[in-house]
């Protein structure tokens, strides 16, 4: 998917207004556009109101921006403008002579005395000073239509553009006050999965999409980088470290954080000086590249072993204590001698060893007491894959590891045994409001499947931005307004998402929503709304109304089977591709219901030979549907892909026996 203009406003449009269909202008105004309601801005936004009509855009808009904002954030205002209707923007400082404009829109500090008395003539009350990464907007149409955005930093002032972008509908922007800032400072994805790691395309395009939905940190941390855990010694070739410099140029045109990892558990002596100035000096190489945020996972490794002698001398025998001391000294010593010395370098995180519960432990005991404060520590929850993440599991971490905790949430990832054949598709859920007080970040672990991960990294953007006001469900039908967005139209990004392919890829969620545990029982049920509607199915069948009953299902497993075909036809290229085998079997599938519903509405008409085909013909298009795999070298584990098993493989085999 491109960059922010090839991605849809999430929501864009007023509410009461469908997006995409300009409203007439009022007679007997200078272009007025009444409206009302608010529009649905995602991530949620702390405060948005009406403040008035809507501000009509077209001819030339003048936009007076401060050096504050950074000319990715300006070129990002003009493109906006542009998409909302105007046919020329006009840049210029403050200071700088005025041109006559239809609309002038003013982009700068939140203090600076424009936009100050911009907000005042507006009568929209923000609170000053704005927190770190925050913004204000308002704006309001008619003779004197206005538009003002004040932000605290640079961020601010981009994330204040991103929010622009989806209160624009063709020849309009909302008139709407906005107060908004993150309740979380840490926000976003680590690629820290095992597998095929992300093309490098992907985590270009990856980098614009956190900067679309407010996600501020991407952890460069892939299980099977060479040069990230087994060769860590080894400098990066340099083609390899040019495409780090990328990445770099990337984040940083988005405002995400790009953080490098370096893993050396599995082979690095703590005791050895030159190992610890090499993991150094691998540090500082890419610091001289433009990195200023690090990590040492020391994850997914042995503690019964050591892997040199001499640490046996200096730690003693293999153990939990031991190598909690070992770790401490080596990240103690990175904190110390090399992210101290540079000033402009983020705290070090670091990713423990025992990652997950609140249990203490000879080696969580070793980290509490003796690591520097200012290490920030990764902790997953109440298990490898947490069943949920509440707010007193976040106090008990705070507890055994003397610190506020840094969530690694492994989900979406699908690199474990009991995920083989699954894509993550289901909502952001069960992760307690109120986290934000509790935690200092949360960033999700993501699928292979880079574009296919988007969905829940909305839901977890909007989470991590406003928990106290978090939905779950608003936030997935954010998702799929984003991955549904008419892009190309006309030339230029489109400003809405075609309503049927939207339809669609929630019922494709719906059939991908079970996440299993470590264990495989899930913590998301699968196909809840393909179970409710077989619920609904089997009461009236059971009623005697099987005329009903069949009519009521056979709609959406019609939907089921046509899905994949307005997928395809009208969803993000690259969430296609991803999805590839799972909607080869859900047309398999969708096929499998509608034959089985066949049988059973011969069946109910007393015709048993129909009845018998239709249901062996159901039976032979799920063993079908059973045998598409997941591509090769493309995911880790391999096997045939799961579409809604345990609801609708379990009412395809047993409907042939209801009577």
């Amino acid at each position: 998917m491109a960059a922010l203009l090839g991605a849809v406003a999430l929501l864009a449009g007023c509410t009461d207004q469908p997006a995409g269909r300009p409203a007439e202008e009022t007679p007997g105004t200078s272009g007025a556009l009444p409206a009302t309601g608010v529009p649905q801005v995602t991530p949620q936004p702390k405060k948005i109101e009406r403040l008035g009509d809507d501000i009509a855009v077209r001819g030339r808009v003048q936009l007076v921006v401060d050096p504050m904002a950074d000319k990715p954030t300006r070129d990002l205002a003009v493109r906006v403008l542009e998409m909302a209707g105007a046919d020329e923007v006009l840049v210029r400082e403050p200071g700088q002579p005025e041109q006559s404009a239809h609309l002038t829109v003013r982009l700068g500090d939140r203090g600076a005395p424009g936009v100050t008395k911009g907000l005042q003539e507006l009568g929209f009350h923000a609170p000053m000073p704005t927190p770190p990464e925050g913004y204000v907007l308002a704006g309001r149409g008619g003779d004197q239509p206005t538009l003002v955005m004040g932000a605290s930093d640079p961020s601010g002032a981009y994330y204040a553009v991103q929010t622009l972008r989806q209160l624009v509908s063709p020849g309009r922007i909302a008139g709407v006050g906005v107060s908004d800032s993150p309740r979380m400072p840490i926000r976003g994805s680590i690629e820290g999965f095992y597998g095929s790691p992300w093309t490098h395309a992907e985590r270009m395009d990856q980098l614009a999409f956190y900067g679309d939905v407010k996600l501020n940190t991407y952890v460069y941390a892939p299980k099977d980088d060479p040069y990230h855990r087994e060769q860590w010694r080894d400098p990066y070739p340099p083609d390899k470290l040019a495409e780090v410099k990328e990445l770099i140029g990337q984040a940083a045109a988005h405002h995400v954080k790009f953080t490098f990892a370096l893993s050396p558990g599995n082979s690095i002596c703590y005791s050895d000086p030159r190992d610890v100035q090499t993991l150094v000096n691998k540090l500082r190489a890419v610091h001289d590249a433009g990195v200023r945020d690090f990590s040492i996972p020391l994850d997914d490794i042995s503690y019964t072993r050591w892997n040199c002698p001499q640490d046996q001398a200096h730690y003693g025998a293999p153990s939990q204590g031991a190598a909690g001391r070992a770790q401490t000294d080596l990240l103690n010593q990175v904190q110390r001698e090399f992210i101290a010395t540079h000033p402009d370098v983020s705290p070090l995180q670091m990713v423990p060893t025992e990652y997950s519960d609140v249990e203490d432990s000879p080696y969580k005991t070793a980290l509490r007491t003796g690591l520097d404060p200012r290490v920030l520590v990764m902790w997953t929850g109440d298990g490898v894959i947490p069943r949920r993440i509440s707010v007193a599991d976040a106090k008990a971490a705070e507890k055994v590891w003397g610190r506020k905790v840094f969530i690694w949430d492994n989900y979406p990832v699908n690199d474990f045994d009991n995920s083989v054949g699954r894509l993550m598709l289901g909502p952001y859920a069960k992760r307690e409001p109120g986290l934000s007080a509790q935690v200092v970040g949360d960033v999700v672990n993501p699928m292979n499947q880079a574009a296919a991960s988007k969905v829940v990294e909305i839901g977890a953007a909007d989470f991590s931005w406003n928990d106290e006001d978090f939905d779950a469900q608003r936030a997935w039908r954010a998702a799929a307004e984003y991955l549904a967005g008419d892009r190309f139209a006309g030339g230029r990004p489109g400003l809405s998402a075609d309503p049927a392919t939207v339809d669609s890829l929630l019922v494709f969620f719906d059939l991908e929503h079970m996440a299993p545990l470590a264990s495989g029982k899930p913590w998301l049920e699968p196909a809840p709304e393909l179970a409710r509607r077989i619920a609904e199915f089997n009461r009236a069948w059971q009623a005697g109304d099987r005329a009903g009953a069949i009519a009521g299902l056979r709609g959406y497993a019609q939907a089921i089977k046509d899905a994949p075909q307005r997928i395809r036809a009208g969803a993000a290229p690259d969430f296609v591709s991803d999805s590839g085998p799972w909607l080869d079997a859900t047309v398999l599938w969708g096929d499998a219901l509608l034959a089985t519903l066949d049988g059973l509405e011969a069946r109910a008409g007393r015709d048993e030979a129909r009845a018998g085909e239709r249901f062996a013909a159901a039976g032979k298009l799920a063993d079908q549907a059973g045998q598409v795999h997941t591509v090769p070298g493309e995911s880790r584990p391999q096997g045939p892909v799961r579409v809604a098993d345990g609801v609708l493989d379990v009412f395809v085999e047993q409907a042939p026996g209801l009577r």
